[in-house]
């Protein structure tokens, strides 16, 4: 009879323990930053049509040598209309080569959306299917990769670039990159 007494009680501390756990977990600050399995690892292969000249494929070998920055978007992603104005300024900067990845969209409303924003891309490759997103691990836009100049992934960002992360995130990765670490 003293067993049930104290049963809801030890199931109730039981809860809040893990409650608690939970709480204090979710402190860190990186808490919504979802690990890529590929950084450190070969940027996965891709042989993709460019959206402007779609007889004209690139390659990932094409890219190599120098680091570049793959911004996953599309033109119907509402995320990506907010990030524009930033990393049109950053692609601005030079500082390195921008390659945009239009993911399951259509050519024509990709185009469109270029014209009306603005082009801040090296070149825009298309993957209207989505299949070699697949590869890279793309399950959303934007996303945004920074690949060195031997095609090793170093750094994935999941949601819209801003003035924080680039400076925070992206330019201490590039200026390691840039000195040869």
């Amino acid at each position: 009879m003293k067993a049930s007494r104290w049963l809801p009680l030890a199931v109730f501390a039981l809860l809040a323990a893990l409650l608690a756990a939970g709480v204090w977990m979710s402190r860190k600050p990186d808490r919504d930053a979802l690990p890529s399995p590929l950084i450190g690892k070969p940027a996965p292969d891709f042989a993709l049509p460019v959206l402007h000249d779609p007889n004209y494929v690139v390659k990932l070998s094409d890219l190599r040598g120098q680091p570049f920055l793959l911004n996953v978007w599309g033109s119907w992603c509402v995320e990506c209309r907010v990030e524009h104005p930033v990393l049109t300024r950053f692609a601005e900067s030079k500082r390195v080569r921008v390659v945009g990845y239009n993911w399951k969209d259509e050519r024509s409303d990709a185009l469109r959306w270029l014209e009306q924003f603005g082009n801040p891309y090296m070149v825009v490759l298309a993957d209207q299917d989505g299949r070699t997103a697949l590869d890279w691990g793309v399950y959303g836009a934007p996303e945004t990769f920074l690949v060195d100049g031997q095609g090793i992934v170093r750094w994935k960002h999941v949601g819209p670039l801003d003035d924080a992360v680039i400076a925070q995130q992206l330019l201490p990765l590039l200026a390691k990159l840039e000195a040869g670490r």
